[in-house]
């Protein structure tokens, strides 16, 4: 049995995601600081402007898990992938608040297809014993996606204006659809196979109540994501690509250690652990008034974070046998953008009726929700449920 995971496709697939990850966090972390300054957006509208393109992505992720399944891998995720390209010519033209929740939304309509198409086809070519492993390291190009990309695109709009985000914006997508293009894929996962459309081949029925969870911890996330920029302006720190770039190191110090962890001792003990951290992390970030405790907040959640989603991603697939591989990581990812649009969107009702730092006090008490879930109903149940296969 070959017990190897690294290989030229998987290293292909990383890439690939790194550099879709680049583009989505670059424009992410500066658009709202673009939408306050230049278009004199509300908070609210910040958040719907965000929020936007996770709704979006929440709309289609179930049916992007049935069409892998049903298509193929290979067609579904080039599809998206040059779609999610040339929609990035519209930030060109699109100059009012709701020309850019259109924009945002078509475009959350593909990265719902790319994002679980990238995840899926990594899996189909781990071996099942070093999974959590597998998915650590795949993990971690997002986490070098989401410290880069904050740093690229504020440099470019500082340097050169927005147009030039933009623009690199295509540029990288286009390196990445190249990566994509020269992946092999496995046969059996090419063609497809005959399934009809119906609610069983959208929801992996497994899969349901560990994305629960993450749904209730991505809601934490969503309003982190949404406002931090803002918040550093707000206690006098200029550059908050920075704490990007420290939340990152956090998260990919958790992705190193935790897939090994999780393969020899399983979810309990690491999820936990992590989830206190949130619980800690996000009080610290509320009560932050200077660089050190914000860039300390930036170390504790992001090690706390880094381990939620492919701890939980390995569950899932673990639950799930393998010709439903696809539906298992849509029904995961399903639950993330819900939880992180629902997070951005409560995020700016919060910041417009009470102050950006009560975000982040709620956020704690989400994480405490989401301990608690996961103590009493999710770790038993996935106990039970793994032998089976």
């Amino acid at each position: 049995m070959n017990e190897k995971i690294w290989n030229r496709d998987f290293v292909l697939l990383i890439l690939s995601n790194f550099l879709m990850y680049i583009t989505y966090y670059a424009i992410l972390s500066a658009l709202p600081i673009y939408l306050v300054s230049d278009l004199h957006a509300s908070k609210m509208q910040v958040g719907f402007v965000v929020g936007a393109y996770t709704i979006a992505s929440v709309l289609v992720r179930p049916f992007s898990g049935f069409a892998l399944d049903k298509f193929g891998r290979r067609t579904i995720f080039l599809s998206a992938l040059i779609l999610y390209t040339l929609l990035f010519a519209g930030y060109l033209v699109a100059i009012t608040i709701i020309s850019i929740i259109i924009l945002r939304f078509a475009q959350g309509l593909t990265w719902g297809f790319t994002t679980v198409s990238g995840s899926t086809i990594a899996i189909d070519n781990m071996p099942v014993s070093r999974r959590g492993e597998g998915i650590g390291y795949f993990a971690l190009s997002t986490t070098l996606g989401m410290s880069v990309g904050p740093i690229v695109g504020l440099y470019i709009c500082h340097q050169w204006g927005y147009v030039a985000m933009f623009v690199s914006g295509c540029i990288i997508s286009f390196i990445s659809l190249a990566c994509a293009y020269a992946v092999h894929f496995r046969k059996r996962f090419l063609v497809g196979k005959r399934i009809q459309l119906n609610l069983n081949n959208l929801f992996e029925k497994n899969s349901i109540r560990p994305s629960l969870n993450v749904f209730i911890t991505m809601i934490a996330y969503g309003g982190l994501l949404s406002f931090i920029a803002l918040y550093g302006r707000e206690i006098g720190i200029q550059n908050s690509s920075f704490y990007f770039l420290i939340f990152s190191i956090g998260i990919a110090a958790a992705r190193i250690t935790a897939g090994k962890v999780f393969d020899r001792k399983g979810p309990g003990k690491i999820i936990t652990l992590c989830l206190i951290l949130l619980i800690i992390g996000f009080p610290v970030l509320a009560l932050a008034k200077n660089e050190l405790l914000f860039y300390l907040s930036a170390i504790i959640i992001g090690f706390g974070n880094g381990v939620i989603f492919p701890t939980f991603q390995s569950m899932v697939n673990n639950l799930a046998e393998s010709k439903n591989r696809g539906i298992a990581n849509s029904t995961l990812y399903t639950a993330v953008d819900l939880g992180m649009g629902f997070g951005m969107i409560m995020a700016g009702l919060i910041a417009q009726h009470i102050s950006i730092s009560a975000i982040f006090w709620i956020d704690s008490l989400v994480c405490a929700a989401g301990l608690i879930f996961f103590r009493s109903l999710v770790l038993n149940f996935y106990k039970s449920h793994l032998n089976q296969f």
